[in-house]
């Protein structure tokens, strides 16, 4: 069995193109993979920065239409980025270890 991460920015209302791009794609993969799907709260700050404010109730309003869709904790993980302190410090780890020409490649 494969494992799958994946996730979406909270920054609007979820549209169509989620629903055919991501969300059934999702929905198939938690029946033949462990599947982890996030709520990439602080990759949406690259582009909510000035106004971080709506960033809980786009969260929120987007994992019910994941619910509704068929994606959720039933058959996988749903967790918000930010919770997972981890994540962050991965990431800042990796960044200073990993040199410029290498992510240019």
């Amino acid at each position: 069995m494969g494992r799958v991460l994946s996730g979406m920015r909270p920054t609007g209302p979820l549209h169509l193109g989620h629903l055919l791009g991501a969300l059934e794609n999702w929905r198939k993969l938690q029946e033949t993979h462990e599947c982890f799907f996030m709520v990439a709260d602080l990759h949406a700050l690259m582009g909510e920065y000035e106004n971080p404010s709506k960033l809980r109730d786009y969260s929120y309003n987007m994992v019910l239409d994941w619910l509704a869709c068929g994606v959720g904790p039933v058959k996988s993980a749903v967790f918000v980025q930010s919770e997972i302190p981890e994540h962050a410090e991965l990431a800042l780890i990796l960044g200073m270890l990993t040199p410029l020409g290498w992510l240019e490649r």
